[in-house]
């Protein structure tokens, strides 16, 4: 199902916000952190189904919502989200949580997207296969062996994957083109 569809069956009740952020979690634990091992998503947002829930709340009440409703996002982390590691790949910001968030995550929040985790990348956004997080490799998840491409290659194998509705990346050398 495409995202405008998805959000239309989210602002309609049939398909609940929880539902959609539970099964993308799924995938993600499947997928990225046992099985497969594409290593795509270094932090997973413990408030996600939290954040769900209260939308579904909002949704029940017949309250407006935004344009992203019950999306799933997973961030690269080279942009801060409040309360999150984001650790740009790198063991000298392991740790670190943003204090703030970036402009873009505000807009996503204000239409109601959800925040699933950070995206690994390539250390600093310092490369283009995919290959130089300090915290190991993207795989590809089409082909194990080979490389996603770009320092987004967390945020595109994300995708490529289902691990999320929608990524976020970032561009300075063909981070997002390449893949």
């Amino acid at each position: 199902m495409n995202t405008i569809d998805k959000v239309k069956e989210i602002k309609s009740g049939k398909l609940k916000a929880v539902d959609n952020i539970r099964n993308l979690l799924d995938a993600i634990e499947k997928d990225n952190l046992k099985g497969k091992k594409i290593n795509a998503v270094l932090i997973v947002n413990k408030k996600a189904i939290e954040d769900a829930k209260k939308l579904d709340e909002r949704i029940k009440k017949g309250e407006k919502t935004g344009r992203l409703s019950g999306l799933g996002i997973i961030v690269k982390s080279n942009i801060c989200v409040q309360g999150l590691e984001t650790n740009c790949a790198s063991k000298t910001l392991e740790g670190w949580k943003a204090t703030y968030d970036a402009s873009v995550i505000s807009k996503i929040k204000e239409e109601d997207g959800i925040i699933l985790g950070m995206a690994n990348m390539d250390e600093f956004a310092c490369g283009g296969s995919g290959e130089t997080s300090a915290f190991g490799p993207t795989k590809n998840p089409i082909k194990l062996e080979l490389v996603p491409g770009g320092s987004s290659s967390g945020s595109t194998a994300s995708v490529a994957t289902g691990f999320c509705d929608l990524a976020l990346g970032s561009d300075t050398g063909g981070s997002i083109r390449n893949p």
